[in-house]
């Protein structure tokens, strides 16, 4: 049986993989763009008629009406952890099981985390302009510094790791503690209020999940230690960008680095009321002044990008839809 899949939001290195790689009884037909209400009406009508598995990113917008395109659709997979881009009523109507991967990119991640802790406790995007003089470049010991940990999940662990290499005293704030991480790398476990009382450095490792919009907002920021340093790896939605930029401006927080896209769709809710071009127009006004502030790194979702964090979503995906369609379950989050 050949399984017709159709992935989109194709990037040249995962199309590479694909090419290079032999996965029997797979037909794949790749696009670039996202598959989203406007694009699914150029699709061929063959490919409507007859796919049963379409793969996409969290470019997509998978609505009622983008489903509904598909006649025999029995597979969405979306390579990310993240899958609140996929209607979830949609697909339940529909008997469309929605697979996501669950696990990627923890090394890479944590790797990031600690490339702009580091940057910002010593001061390397200032230090880096021409008038700069060596005594206004002071920077700190990072093995003096505490981390606290928000998401102690397969990123949050690798984050822990990294800072029991380094000596740091780690705090952890997560639904359910975890026992083995505290024998490991003796973290110390908190409410989240204490977290961000105690910890020199927060940084974000926990998915959005609708009822966490604005979690760090200028209640949170206010509760923060005076000069700390605030990292968001995760969605932007979790962050009021007003209160972080406010929060930097009366230097409350030292620094700040946010990894994350914006806009995803013009259909999507960000916390179920307000439509997310009204938050875009909103966080884009604060994020692009933060660009101007002293201290801010802001980069574009590349915390989980390497090659081997690719090539294993790819493979991740293929392994489970495989497993889906021997009867499994394992990976199935709808």
């Amino acid at each position: 049986m050949t399984i017709e899949m159709v992935l989109f939001d194709v990037r040249e290195d995962e199309k590479e993989f694909l090419e290079n790689n032999n996965f029997q009884h797979f037909k794949f037909t790749l696009f670039s763009e996202s598959l989203n209400s406007e694009t699914v009406k150029n699709l061929p009508a063959n490919i409507k008629d007859n796919t049963s598995v379409i793969s996409i990113f969290t470019d997509s917008d998978i609505t009622e009406d983008v489903i509904k395109e598909f006649k025999n659709l029995r597979i969405i997979s979306t390579r990310s952890t993240a899958y609140d881009h996929i209607s979830k009523k949609a697909v339940m109507n529909r008997n469309i099981a929605v697979l996501n991967v669950p696990n990627y990119g923890e090394k890479s991640v944590a790797q990031f985390t600690f490339g702009v802790i580091i940057a910002l406790i010593r001061n390397l995007m200032p230090a880096g302009k021409n008038d700069v003089k060596e005594e206004d470049i002071i920077g700190r010991d990072i093995s003096e510094l505490s981390i606290g940990i928000v998401g102690t999940g397969a990123i949050g662990a690798s984050v822990a790791k990294i800072a029991n290499f380094f000596n740091m005293k780690i705090y952890g704030y997560d639904l359910r503690i975890k026992h083995e991480l505290i024998k490991k790398y003796d973290i110390e476990y908190l409410s989240f209020e204490n977290l961000l009382k105690k910890s020199d450095i927060v940084t974000v490792h926990i998915p959005f999940t609708g009822d966490n919009f604005h979690m760090f907002s200028a209640k949170e920021f206010d509760l923060m230690k005076k000069d700390s340093y605030f990292i968001n790896t995760s969605s932007i939605k979790l962050v009021d960008c007003e209160s972080l930029y406010n929060a930097l401006i009366i230097k409350k927080l030292k620094g700040a680095a946010i990894d994350t896209k914006i806009c995803r769709s013009k259909n999507e809710m960000c916390n179920g009321e307000k439509p997310v071009t009204k938050v875009c127009q909103e966080e884009e006004k604060y994020l692009e002044l933060l660009k101007n502030t002293n201290n801010v790194i802001l980069t574009p979702h590349i915390a989980y990008n390497t090659k081997e964090a690719l090539d294993y979503i790819l493979q991740s995906t293929i392994d489970q839809i495989k497993d889906n369609i021997k009867g499994g379950n394992l990976y199935g989050v709808m």
